[in-house]
């Protein structure tokens, strides 16, 4: 803790605070009296994305509902400091309290998965995953990832980004039953021996068999990163199976699952003490350099303060119950919408994401994904197995079901929820990839009853005092 006797006068709020009093809640009012004040048009538009999230129903996978805490947290004055390093290793004076809130949030996130190391400076996964590939591979390495349209990641090796023009990017995908291809993954690893095998995906709605994927790494001779960015929250809360011990490296995104900050973290398990590439050291002291100061600047301080309160809440009980409705939600809804003749790729699912495949629709996911927003749904486009339509248009959508769960529902909200997707989807006529028709009676019955769902179920500790349609 910080040494308070080092300050000249320790005001008595620091030992003994009261809510009303502390500085920090005086900011926060007086930030907000000035915005409203001095910017009315930044103001009224942060107050309308208050009143959109509110009032409709995010079954978006990669969604996210933080704790007003977390709000608090990362709104604090410790975005003021510059502390490139890590705690006690600084290249700037005056960061003892920042210190005590990167080893807070250090030492939550090794208790939550059950870590040897972690890393919380990434200030997302994508940074988290380029970190871990940059270092651990030069140009020209082969790396081995989940294809972009079979559900995998652009950081996993995707031609349209970094991964897939610095390194010799090979994909593995699904099998005819839509679940990893484990035989395939196998073959192209021994054909290929890729330095890197990523496993995780943004767009896989079947548990991941870690285990299986580090065998076939060692057999090839190749370090495994596993990303569950998608699934952070299940794994903290023993719903999947974990990777921390399984895959050389592990990392996630705060923002998902953990409900938290837009961050990333690097973690480890066993492997943390193993003999880094090239001569450098252990794998944990290799890792904290392939972040800063190889790959990343100064963190962000008060993004960390932010996942150290997220993964505080990420201990407790009420997260896995969170957790619970997750899984419940999300196979109550793929089973739904199964029984009104959607396909579901892969058949269900066994974590948070519904993949839909619209071809027997005739419908393109765009299609969808605006005709359900008119209503008040909020779903995005998706490519699934096979498509061939740009990813700006995809051949099918993505459910998700953090938010959902957030607020509170369960497996009998995600049949309400299934039922009202599909009226609307019933109703649509397509005139095109990007053009619908859809009657206006439908859009107003079914946002009157999402408007009525979202006042059963709230966001959880965010006040609003009247709803508009």
């Amino acid at each position: 803790m910080l040494d308070t006797t080092t300050l000249a006068e320790a005001p008595t709020w620091l030992s003994d605070p009261s809510p009303a009093d502390r500085p920090f809640q005086q900011i926060v009012r007086t930030g907000a009296e000035l915005l409203a004040a001095e910017d009315p048009e930044l103001s009224r538009a942060l107050d309308e994305e208050h009143l959109r999230q509110a009032t409709t129903l995010s079954l978006v996978a990669s969604c996210s509902v933080v704790d007003p805490s977390v709000l608090a947290a990362q709104s604090s004055i410790a975005v003021n400091v510059t502390a490139e390093g890590y705690p006690g290793k600084r290249y700037h004076a005056g960061c003892a309290a920042v210190d005590e809130i990167e080893r807070l949030a250090v030492e939550r996130a090794r208790e939550v998965f059950g870590a040897r190391y972690a890393n919380v400076q990434p200030h997302s996964a994508t940074t988290a995953n380029y970190a871990v590939l940059s270092a651990l591979m030069r140009p020209g390495e082969t790396l081995l990832g989940m294809n972009l349209a079979e559900g995998g990641h652009l950081t996993h090796g995707s031609p349209a980004a970094y991964a897939g023009q610095y390194f010799r990017a090979i994909g593995y995908g699904l099998a005819a039953d839509g679940r990893i291809d484990y035989g395939q993954v196998r073959e192209l690893a021994l054909e290929h021996r890729p330095k890197v095998i990523v496993c995780g995906a943004t767009a896989y709605s079947r548990t991941v068999d870690f285990a299986r994927f580090r065998a076939i790494a060692d057999e090839a001779g190749a370090y495994l990163v596993a990303d569950i960015s998608h699934i952070g929250g299940l794994v903290a809360a023993g719903l999947h199976p974990s990777p921390v011990d399984h895959a050389h490296v592990t990392t996630t995104c705060t923002h998902k699952q953990l409900f938290g900050p837009r961050g990333g973290l690097i973690l480890m398990g066993r492997d943390h003490d193993a003999p880094a590439p090239r001569g450098r050291g252990t794998m944990a002291a290799f890792f904290q350099r392939a972040v800063f100061p190889f790959y990343q600047g100064a963190p962000a301080l008060n993004a960390i303060a932010a996942k150290a309160r997220a993964l505080a809440l990420a201990g407790g009980p009420e997260f896995r119950a969170t957790a619970g409705r997750i899984l419940e939600f999300a196979e109550a809804a793929a089973g739904e919408l199964g029984r009104r003749g959607y396909h579901i790729v892969s058949g269900g699912t066994e974590n948070h994401t519904v993949l839909v495949d619209l071809a027997d629709r005739r419908m393109s996911g765009l299609v969808a994904e605006l005709a359900l927003e008119e209503c008040g749904i909020v779903v995005n486009k998706n490519r699934v197995p096979g498509d061939t339509t740009p990813a700006l248009i995809g051949g099918g959508m993505r459910l998700g079901s953090n938010g959902a769960a957030r607020r509170g529902m369960g497996a009998a909200e995600a049949v309400l929820c299934a039922e009202l997707v599909d009226r609307v989807l019933g109703a649509v006529e397509p005139l095109g990839l990007r053009e619908y028709r859809l009657p206006p009676e439908v859009r107003a019955r079914v946002r009157a009853e999402v408007t009525a769902l979202c006042d059963r179920f709230p966001l959880p500790g965010y006040p609003l005092r009247e709803h508009r349609v």
